[in-house]
């Protein structure tokens, strides 16, 4: 699409999508940080009669600071929250038919068996190779046992009422048979209310195998249907996702108002090692993979897949970036629908290489603060839960943090240590989230090779980007 100027008749293209994304990400997070640095919100700037605030003041003044207090509350949070529940309200319709369209479109079962076989083994394949990394640099650079001890009685303390209420979760989310039990929905109307995505997914997939075991005209109408709801709930996110900018904005700022870099400076240890060990999974593993098992240019693939990434980073949501993931895949990378449809619906709950690769190195981080020496065998079990968890965890923000808690008590942990990093998980979400949407495209293309010759000829080349 394209603008005529009134002076000229000519054409002025419009700005794409992901740079108004990264124009929003860096304006919120440049006037985040200055607001930050601005010091307005320390002591001495405070009017005489705010006395009320002098003991909150002296750990964290911004929290004093009125105007700054008002926009995070009153503005800047309520836009970015409004934006995800108009994606979340969208995201049940559009996970159910896409997936459900995923399967019914391969035309037979043995296709989807070839294609949720292979989704499957690349999935557990690069979530233990994300998990490996992780646990590898986490006993090499060992981030636990060098940070202040004042700095984390501090912090352990701040975030006790926090930590107790995920420990607290994490013993009442199922567990084993029971967690598989679950999946199977005795009532997906209430799965889906209740948002179990699992249960949903579940129902949506033997939908599609029954569409294709039931030829006929009824079917073909059920069919088209779904296909109708799809194209309704893409229609509606692209709507929806024209305020992606203004919401990075909001995101940002608030994140870097508020916390500024300070937490994360304190905690630089534990936050390098999750943050190389993510940068190493995404821009080696899966260039690796792309190149020799999808058969596509990384830097092509890279290219394709930015917008996705932004928004993912932003978000920290995988859920929330799942249109923009289905477009891209489409309009950028060319890959089959059927495909793309199966496996980023499916990877968008069961495809986190990130959150895996975050637990692991989060769980070990906290034995090496606490002096729990692991044993070899307790870090392979910390291994294989992580990647079960990785499929099992829920693709909204700091989903992952009861099962870090879960696997701290299996192995003789402290669970409520995870209150020593909860000031700086936002940031390792959404990096980790970045590495789970395109971790989930990636594999989308690997499983496209091979997949539909004939159609995927008639496709544009990404490598010849």
């Amino acid at each position: 699409m394209s603008e005529a100027t009134p002076a000229t008749g000519a054409t002025r293209p419009k700005l794409p999508l992901h740079w108004k994304m990264a124009i929003g990400f860096l304006a919120g997070l440049v006037l985040g940080l200055l607001v930050y640095a601005s010091g307005l919100g320390k002591l001495s700037s405070l009017p005489a009669d705010s006395a009320a605030c002098l003991g909150a003041a002296a750990e964290l003044p911004w929290q004093c600071t009125p105007w700054v207090k008002l926009i995070t509350q009153y503005v800047t949070d309520p836009i970015g929250q409004l934006f995800l529940r108009l994606i979340f309200m969208l995201v049940i319709p559009l996970l159910f038919s896409a997936l459900v369209m995923g399967v019914s479109e391969m035309g037979d079962v043995r296709a989807f068996g070839r294609i949720g076989w292979r989704t499957l083994g690349l999935t557990v394949v690069m979530s233990a190779i994300a998990v490996l990394i992780g646990l590898v640099l986490v006993n090499w650079l060992q981030p636990g046992a060098g940070i202040d001890p004042v700095l984390a009685q501090q912090l352990l303390t701040e975030n006790a009422e926090r930590a107790q209420s995920i420990v607290s979760d994490s013993t009442k989310s199922a567990k084993g048979l029971g967690m598989l039990m679950s999946i199977v929905p005795d009532n997906v109307i209430g799965a889906a209310a209740d948002g179990t995505i699992l249960a949903v997914m579940f129902f949506a997939l033997m939908l599609g195998i029954g569409i294709v075991l039931t030829p006929g005209k009824a079917t073909d109408t059920l069919r088209n249907g779904i296909q109708g709801l799809f194209d309704v709930s893409m229609t509606l996110i692209g709507l929806v996702i024209r305020l992606a900018p203004y919401a990075v904005f909001c995101f940002m700022f608030n994140l870097a108002a508020l916390f500024g870099w300070d937490l994360l400076l304190k905690l630089a240890n534990y936050v390098a090692v999750v943050v190389l060990a993510l940068a190493l999974h995404l821009f080696v593993v899966y260039s690796l993979a792309l190149k020799f098992i999808g058969g596509r240019s990384p830097m092509a693939f890279f290219r394709g897949v930015q917008e996705a990434m932004v928004l993912a980073f932003s978000t920290a949501s995988s859920n929330a970036t799942l249109p923009t993931a289905l477009r891209v895949a489409d309009e950028k990378l060319g890959l089959p629908r059927r495909v793309s449809r199966f496996v980023l619906t499916v990877g968008a709950t069961a495809n986190q290489n990130g959150t895996a690769l975050f637990e692991g190195v989060t769980v070990i981080f906290l034995a090496q603060f606490f002096g729990v020496d692991l044993s070899l065998g307790q870090q392979v079990l910390v291994m294989l839960v992580c990647i079960l968890g990785g499929i099992g965890t829920a693709g909204v923000p700091s989903g992952s943090l009861p099962v870090v808690a879960m696997i701290c008590a299996m192995v003789g942990v402290r669970p409520e240590g995870i209150g020593l990093i909860l000031g700086v998980n936002h940031f390792l979400d959404m990096c980790r989230t970045t590495l789970n949407v395109t971790g989930d495209i990636a594999i989308a293309a690997m499983v496209s090779r091979g997949e539909s010759e004939a159609s995927a000829a008639a496709l544009p080349d990404p490598a010849a980007d």
